[in-house]
């Protein structure tokens, strides 16, 4: 079927598998570079019928046209013109790296256009690069451009090298449309195409039925054929919204116990389950004295440790000693000086957490951070934004007193026991699953895994156990690092887990055989290896957010404020599985754009799930989220597994330009975590 209703589309426009992409509304980013819209287009067997997911979808086109304004683009210049004085080498690389494999065809000759592929620029210009004619004389491009064609406007530009070493001028060249962009978008274009992207949902709604039009299944010939008619309207779906559940905070709280509102609370007059005391300490900062007085760092550490104690921890040490490192020195070395000033000003008492106020957003320094604390040092670390200490803001010093707390092994809430009825009715284990690959259209360096599991009846603190691997979906490891994280509970709470339920991310719809078979093995392998007749009951459920079901509420009543459907809003009819076990639960509220709702698919109950209750259990603990005071779109053993293994691409050396072996992908130094196993130091 995804054949058929695509055939008809494919030869209009540009079409990526099931997405295809019109010019229409494009929007120029950068440097040569469009953003244009598409629509997504996939047949889906549901209850009783089959349907088809229409979504919209986005990517980055190279613009077609004259290639001499894409390098006056490149360049950030405003017209060709200002390309009159020349390249200097540094801008030559550049325009080159951007043009890179490029198709283009030449415009000399219309009647006779050719196509290249553009391989790289000249040293040179057009006038001083030389050509051999009939093998004997020698003439520049320029020259030969301007006896046999034209005369050039730009003869001081470097040529294009295309095949079988042919020179062309730039200005005789033009990019082919409908190219698209492959390469890895920095930050700002990235940025810049979530911004195209996000449409809010009555926006989105409208333009999903601008792309039937332009499909037009009534008038397909093809579909015709087939005997397939397709409707032109949406489908109304039935759902449920899911009741909120209760927060509990420490009892000596003005307000212990909170209902959230739409699907978000706040920390005025909490204090946290468990506070953590923090007795030595220093702080780092990443920058000059003239850039961030000691003034305004204490300012900011006052407000913070207030807000820590206000919120139930103990900071016994309110006067942090401040030390300063170069952003792009010895990272190690800072580092080890912060932790032994901490140790001196605490009377040689174990240093507990070292405050790095970091100069911008780049990840190099971030990445070593992390890596020598974690792997080297053996201590946590809170990183900030040196824009976020000026003023200080009592919120943003609240988000990072959830996390310092969690660094340093204490409990921020959970929820009623009333609302995780399963997990406390016997000793049951969460646990959480993911694996993250190099990013797209990068081969090199290896596989991450992580696991990360609770290790309380209350689900309140998670442990993580991480393996570096080859490129598979699979996690090769998981017999081990269930062994671990059943071993960890144990410890944790003097109990044996009775059940599992084992959520796993990333896992594409090919692959869930594949997965179950491989990993409820493993699963089952790790317990019986602890002990021959351990035979907790699993269930193992398949998360998906890579998707594009989207739902948009029809009554005003069943919306937020930002148009989305309200947290809670489950669908488990009408568009699911024929069959099978699945649902669709958008658990958080929407901020910009279209909410995209989380699906889960059970592939293996020895649980006695019912929807109901599975739904249930999973958008409670939506809400025990550590890092803040929202409920989440993932169950968060799901969402600590994939910042665990996030984190854990931070310990290879390759990260950091250090000899690693390549064979399979795998990285020789991958750091282990040290001393900091116990507490959930990956948030």
């Amino acid at each position: 079927m995804n054949i058929i209703i695509r055939h008809e589309i494919s030869a209009k426009y540009p079409t990526l598998r099931n997405p295809f992409y019109t010019p229409q509304g494009a929007t120029s980013l950068r440097e040569g570079m469009e953003a244009w819209q598409g629509y997504y287009q996939s047949a889906r067997p549901t209850m009783g019928k089959m349907m088809i997911n229409i979504d919209l979808s986005a990517t980055t086109f190279y613009e077609g046209g004259p290639l001499i304004q894409m390098v006056a683009k490149i360049l950030g210049l405003r017209s060709p013109n200002d390309l009159r004085r020349g390249l200097s080498d540094m801008e030559r690389q550049k325009v080159e790296k951007g043009i890179k494999n490029l198709r283009i065809n030449d415009n000399h000759r219309p009647e006779n256009k050719r196509k290249f592929k553009i391989e790289k620029l000249t040293q040179t210009s057009a006038s001083d690069t030389m050509l051999d004619v009939d093998n004997s004389n020698k003439i520049n491009v320029e020259t030969y451009f301007q006896n046999k064609y034209r005369r050039l406007l730009y003869p001081f530009l470097p040529c294009i090298i295309a095949r079988k070493n042919i020179h062309l001028p730039i200005e005789i060249c033009d990019v082919i449309p409908e190219q698209r962009y492959m390469r890895k978008l920095d930050r700002d274009l990235s940025d810049k195409m979530t911004n195209f992207a996000r449409q809010n949902p009555t926006i989105r709604a409208n333009r999903i039925q601008t792309g039937l039009n332009i499909l037009n299944y009534q008038n397909n010939e093809y579909l015709k054929q087939f005997g397939i008619e397709v409707s032109n309207n949406m489908a109304v779906v039935n759902a449920r919204i899911l009741p909120t559940p209760t927060i509990q905070y420490h009892q000596s709280s003005r307000e212990s116990c909170v209902r959230p509102n739409c699907g978000s609370w706040n920390l005025r007059d909490k204090k946290v389950i468990n506070g953590a005391i923090l007795s030595s300490w220093s702080v780092l900062a990443f920058l000059s004295y003239k850039d961030l007085p000691d003034q305004a760092i204490k300012l900011f550490v006052r407000e913070l440790i207030t807000t820590c104690q206000d919120t139930g921890m103990n900071i016994s040490e309110r006067d942090p000693p401040i030390c300063r490192a170069n952003p792009i020195g010895d990272t190690k070395e800072s580092l080890q000086k912060a932790w032994l000033k901490a140790r001196d000003k605490a009377w040689g008492a174990k240093p507990q957490l070292i405050l790095c106020i970091l100069p911008n957003t780049g990840l190099y320094l971030y990445a070593e951070i992390k890596r020598i604390s974690d792997t080297v040092i053996g201590i946590a670390t809170q990183c900030i934004q040196s824009k976020h200490t000026n003023k200080p803001v009592k919120q943003y010093c609240a988000n990072v007193c959830l996390k310092m707390n969690i660094k340093l092994g204490g409990e921020n809430s959970f929820l009623i026991p009333e609302h995780i009825q399963f997990l406390v009715d016997e000793p049951t284990i969460l646990m959480g699953a993911s694996v993250t690959h190099p990013l797209s259209g990068n081969n090199e360096g290896p596989s991450y895994a992580a696991l990360c599991s609770s290790v309380n009846v209350k689900a309140s603190c998670y442990a993580a156990s991480i393996r570096v691997q080859s490129h598979t979906d699979i996690l090769t490891d998981l017999a081990n690092m269930v062994k671990e994280s059943l071993k960890t509970f144990y410890q944790a709470c003097g109990l044996k887990p009775k059940k599992i339920l084992f959520y796993r991310n990333g896992v594409s719809k090919s692959q869930f055989m594949y997965v179950l078979e491989s990993e409820l093995a493993a699963i089952k392998y790790a317990c019986q290896s602890l002990e021959a007749d351990y035979r907790p009951t699993i269930t193992f459920v398949v998360i998906q957010k890579r998707h594009h079901t989207r739902f948009f509420p029809i009554e005003k009543k069943n919306a937020d404020k930002s148009g989305n459907c309200l947290p809670g809003t489950v669908v488990d009819m009408d568009i699911t599985h024929p069959f099978e076990f699945d649902f669709y639960l958008l658990s958080h509220a929407g901020l910009h754009g279209t909410s995209r709702p989380t699906y889960y698919q059970v592939l293996y109950d020895e649980n006695g799930f019912d929807a109901n209750r599975l739904q249930t259990l999973s958008y409670n603990l939506c809400h025990t989220y550590v890092r803040c005071t929202r409920a989440v779109s993932l169950v968060p053993p799901v969402y600590y597994a994939r910042l665990a293994a996030t984190r854990a691409r931070l310990y290879s050396f390759s990260f950091c330009n250090t000899d690693t072996e390549s064979s399979e992908g795998v990285a020789i130094n991958f750091g282990a975590v040290k001393e900091l196993q116990k507490v959930m130091y990956y948030i």
